[in-house]
């Protein structure tokens, strides 16, 4: 059983079928076809059950699958280390809280994009949860996520630091007066909002509970929503400035203890870091709280 054996066996794998496999490895079908009988053979197990639909795994393939993923990431890291010379360049796929997209990354990419033309930059967002999977299926080189973080396989820098606050309709005088409302609804950006998970527990502490949610996909509507008296939410008090100055809302401040939040930016440990990366770190540190 050799590299090339295992990298084979992942992409029929993860692709359904011999046929999907060799046109990702550029080969024919029954090259692929011969590699899998002999790594079948050295085994001396069947790691694929064969049918007119595709391969399924069986047992002894599931137990492999997590080997030959290591092995593939492996190796494409092992490529980009040998291309990487110094210079950034080449792709840079990044994740981020939408927040954070609009509070902060701006004027940081604009910089960064400007002075490295070669980079072929990619953000994509998502909530922490989905970005922290992001990161560990390879699938973003780094993310921007709400800290704390704890993961044995990621690395986490805290970059930022917000101040989050509760958004109400303009009607709601204090915070005193929405806990007293009997039918209290959140109004998150999506599933899995890490700022809703703050806001229930906000006010789990203050004996609100069994609290209905509404998501939505955009900040805008998130706002419209809030205005409108069909719920509240938490969003860092920075983003919220010009829909504050126009009455939009009514922003109630919290202690310190539940207002401060960090942002991490998290990426694999064993996950090569190319030049395009570690100097757009570079951009980003200086905003750095605790530098």
């Amino acid at each position: 059983m050799d590299a090339a054996d295992l990298r084979v066996f992942e992409a029929v794998a993860r692709l359904g079928g011999m046929n999907r496999a060799a046109a990702e490895l550029n080969t024919v079908q029954s090259n692929v076809t011969a590699r899998i009988r002999l790594l079948e053979d050295e085994l001396k197990t069947p790691l694929f059950e064969r049918s007119s639909r595709g391969v399924v795994l069986t047992a002894a393939g599931r137990r492999l699958l997590p080997y030959a993923v290591q092995v593939r990431h492996l190796l494409d890291d092992a490529r980009r280390a040998v291309e990487d010379d110094g210079a950034p360049t080449g792709s840079l796929t990044l994740g981020s809280l939408e927040t954070t997209a609009a509070l902060r990354l701006s004027p940081i990419l604009s910089a960064y994009v400007a002075k490295y033309p070669e980079v072929d930059l990619v953000l994509k967002t998502g909530t922490t949860a989905e970005l922290i999977d992001e990161v560990l299926e390879h699938r973003v080189d780094g993310a921007f996520v709400c800290g704390p973080v704890d993961h044995r396989e990621l690395e986490a820098e805290i970059v930022f630091r917000e101040e989050l606050a509760i958004l109400t309709a303009p009607t709601v005088g204090s915070l005193d007066e929405l806990f007293e409302t009997g039918d209290l609804k959140i109004v998150v950006l999506r599933a899995g909002c890490s700022y809703r998970r703050r806001l229930e527990d906000i006010l789990a502490r203050r004996g609100v509970v069994g609290i209905r949610l509404l998501e939505f996909g955009m900040l805008e509507a998130v706002f419209g929503c809030v205005a409108a008296g069909i719920g509240v939410t938490l969003l860092p008090k920075a983003l919220i400035g010009p829909v504050w100055r126009d009455g939009r809302v009514a922003v109630h401040e919290l202690p310190a203890s539940e207002a401060i939040v960090d942002t991490t930016f998290i990426r694999r440990r064993d996950a090569f870091a190319s030049s395009a990366l570690t100097t757009f770190l570079q951009f980003v540190r200086p905003q750095n709280p605790y530098r």
